[in-house]
């Protein structure tokens, strides 16, 4: 499994340059890569639902893994255009504790809102029934399947899945037509003054995804020993909770690489992180209602916290970034 998703990532890692944490490096390598396999898989999706928008249409699920698992690859890189008109959370509102997400798609269908008939109508509604966890509601889950007027329901797929490609373009363009330039160019800008201040936004990135990872990813389905909640899994609909855990530290490991210039004692942490997710047979959490269960979860959650614990105290200092800095705190 785990060579599989490396293979789907496309995330091939660049040596750096003789200096550690070459941006160039790392924009070439693992940044622009990632988006521009985003936009191809997005449009694959949006392809997919015109020519059939069944839920259970073989090549629209194959078309809706690839894409999403071509946004959890890039889904730590929460800066920069993915952050511009919220088209990161157009494209994954999660997590949704209020249950937004699924009242705001009922609501559609059951008014077969015309909102949805045109794209530029649809970029309109609520971020909540956009994105790869509306389209899973309507692709996995079976009180969404059947809802409302059939007609309706493959418009509101077909219109889903284009918003997705639009937004992924849309970000794509962002990087390709500034965005990237002016982070090889730091120093000689208003965005960012200094070099520092560009590897900081990256290391930020990077801190962030981690802890999203261990404590979002994997701790709100742990919730507590007395009170378990494995319905909270991400994406467990279609059965890709474990898989997200896996794709993200992927491409984590892949930056990381890069930051550190390959780094053997962090690259082994992750190594040993991919590994007990690996070993795991549980692709949704289900089994954190059990002891054993609980047990392989919170070890892979530990070992995803040793990597966090690395980054900071020796990869933040050697970047000039102090080792009590905190991701969430921001820049």
């Amino acid at each position: 499994m785990l060579r599989r998703l490396a293979a789907l990532l496309v995330l091939g890692v660049v040596p750096a340059s003789a200096e550690t944490s070459d941006i160039s490096a790392i924009l070439d390598g693992h940044v622009m890569p990632g988006y521009q396999t985003l936009a191809a898989q997005a449009e694959g999706l949006a392809s997919a639902a015109q020519e059939d928008c069944r839920p259970d249409a073989p090549g629209l699920r194959t078309a809706y893994h690839a894409a999403f698992d071509a946004w959890v690859g890039v889904s730590h890189l929460r800066f920069g255009p993915s952050e511009t008109e919220d088209r990161a959370f157009a494209l994954a509102f999660w997590p949704d504790s209020r249950g937004a997400t699924p009242r705001a798609v009922r609501d559609l269908i059951v008014q077969s809102d015309p909102v949805a008939d045109t794209l530029a109508g649809f970029q309109t509604v609520s971020i909540a029934a956009r994105g790869f966890y509306a389209l899973e509601f309507m692709l996995f889950d079976p009180a969404f399947v059947q809802a409302g007027e059939g007609a309706y329901r493959c418009g509101l797929v077909q219109v889903m899945s284009a918003d997705i490609a639009a937004n992924a373009q849309a970000i794509l363009t962002g990087w390709e037509g500034g965005y990237a330039d002016l982070m090889r160019q730091a120093g000689a800008n208003e965005t960012f003054r200094d070099r520092n201040e560009a590897i900081r936004q990256i290391f930020t990135a990077l801190s962030t995804g981690l802890e999203f990872t261990a404590q979002t990813r994997l701790g709100r389905p742990m919730g507590t020993f007395e009170r378990p909640r494995p319905m909270r899994a991400e994406a467990r609909r279609s059965g890709r909770s474990l898989r997200h855990v896996m794709l993200s530290l992927l491409a984590t490991r892949d930056l990381t690489a890069l930051l550190s210039d390959g780094d053997p004692d962090l690259d082994a942490a992750f190594a040993r992180a991919l590994d007990l997710a690996e070993r795991m047979d549980d692709p949704v959490f289900a089994g954190v209602s059990t002891p054993q269960g609980r047990f392989e979860v919170e070890a892979l959650q530990s070992a995803i916290d040793d990597i966090r614990r690395k980054v900071a105290q020796d990869l933040g200092p050697r970047l000039g970034i102090a080792a009590g800095f905190n991701a969430l705190d921001g820049d």
